[in-house]
This record gives C-alpha cells, sequence and structure tokens, in this order.
C-alpha cells in the first residue's frame, strides 16, 4: 500500500513538471505570435492551453484520491494538498500565456508591438520562459536554493515591467490609445506568469521545509485580473 502511494504521488509531481512545460512552451509561442503577428501560432497556443487545464483536472482528481483513501500525515500531506496549489498556479500561467497569444490574434495581420518595443516584450518572453523552466526543475527535485533564485530571477521580470512602463509614460510615446492597451495587458500577463512561478517555488521550500515563506498574492490578484480583462478587447 504504501509503495503504490508513493508512486501516485510521483504521478503528481511529473504531471506538476509536465504542466510547466506545457506553459513554458505556450509562452515562448505565444512571445513568437505576438511579435511576428502569426495568428495559426496565435491560434494553437489558444487551442492548446485546454491541455493544460486537462492536466490540472487530472492532477486534482488524483489528489482528492489520495486525501480520501490514504489519509496522509505530515510531508505527504503537504505533498498532496500544496501541488493541488501549484497546479493552480501553473494553470494560471498557462492563461496567461493564452492572453498574450489573444492580443496577438486581436492585431493581426499586424504586430500588436511596435518596433521600439519589441526588444523589451522579447526579453520578457525569455525571462518568462526561464523561470518556468526553473520551477519544474525546482518541483522534481524539491531543491530549496533553486527555489530561492526563482524569486530573484523574478527582479529581472519586474525590471523589464518597470521598463516597458517608462516607454509608455514618456513625452515621445505617440500610438494609438489601443496600442497603449494592448502593451499595458502584455506587459501585466509576463509579470504576473513569472509572479506566479514564484509562488510555486514558495510552495516547493514550504512542501520541503514545513516553513511558509512570504506568500504570493497570486491568487487574488489574478481574480482582479480576470474580472478586469477586457474581452471585447482581445477576444
Amino acid at each position: 500500500m504504501r509503495k503504490a502511494f508513493h508512486e501516485e504521488l510521483d504521478r503528481v509531481t511529473e504531471a506538476l513538471v509536465e504542466m510547466t512545460r506545457l506553459a513554458s512552451s505556450a509562452m515562448a509561442r505565444a512571445t513568437t505570435a505576438l511579435l511576428d503577428a502569426d495568428v495559426q501560432l496565435a491560434e494553437s497556443v489558444i487551442d492548446a492551453d485546454a491541455a493544460i487545464d486537462a492536466l490540472r483536472e487530472e492532477l486534482d482528481l488524483l489528489s482528492f484520491d489520495l486525501l480520501a483513501l490514504q489519509q496522509p500525515v505530515a510531508t505527504d500531506l503537504r505533498m498532496v494538498v500544496t501541488s493541488m496549489r501549484m497546479s493552480a498556479d501553473i494553470e494560471r500561467m498557462g492563461d496567461l500565456a493564452r492572453h498574450v497569444a489573444k492580443v496577438a490574434r486581436l492585431r493581426y495581420p499586424n504586430s500588436a508591438v511596435p518596433p521600439e518595443l519589441r526588444s523589451i516584450i522579447l526579453e520578457m518572453g525569455q525571462v518568462a520562459e526561464r523561470i518556468v523552466t526553473k520551477a519544474g526543475s525546482v518541483i522534481a527535485a524539491r531543491d530549496v536554493e533553486a527555489a530561492k533564485q526563482i524569486e530573484r530571477d523574478d527582479d529581472a521580470m519586474d525590471d523589464l515591467h518597470r521598463r516597458l512602463f517608462e516607454a509608455l509614460a514618456a513625452p515621445s510615446w505617440r500610438h494609438p490609445a489601443e496600442t497603449t492597451v494592448d502593451i499595458t495587458l502584455v506587459g501585466r500577463y509576463y509579470e504576473r506568469f513569472a509572479d506566479h512561478a514564484v509562488s510555486v517555488a514558495r510552495r516547493v521550500i514550504f512542501l520541503v521545509t514545513g516553513t511558509h515563506g512570504a506568500e504570493s498574492e497570486s491568487s487574488h490578484e489574478d481574480d482582479e485580473d480576470d474580472a478586469a480583462h477586457p474581452e471585447t478587447t482581445t477576444p
């Protein structure tokens, strides 16, 4: 029974790592679609989000079964409960990549990104891809030191986000309101994507040490993001 239980826990970990891989691929492809005005690639990102959602549902059902049938305690209980929370974070990352792809689709056949901001958006996409890949490694290895590094890596995304808003607020900004809205939303999506990776890292630290770090507010803020997300602007 214990061997079967731990095999199921291994399945949970594998599912989480696979979710991070899918989220990384989604954001990388969404960034390319955004910069290159590739509507087919954007559509593929939007459609592929269902795979991340399905993995989360599968993982949550497995976790509920483990809680009900095995009644885990101590570290095993932390593993099951924390995994459900991590799956929610990673699922939101997939949603944010989908939002980026929707902006790309909306502005086709043009790129939503003005030429002077292409390098910043490209770098934001690279940082996002890198940070979620690290999150997957942290989940697999339960590496506390690597988890702490993710929070430091998030500083790079925050710096890029600030640079983006400085460009929008500069007197030289002459683009129309729809471009301003697009870039504001896209910048927010990348920033929140990285924040969710930080949340995953903190949950791994809790899983290993049993100690809570500074808790991310991602879930509350993303509820606000969803409420504020203008579906009429980015269908």
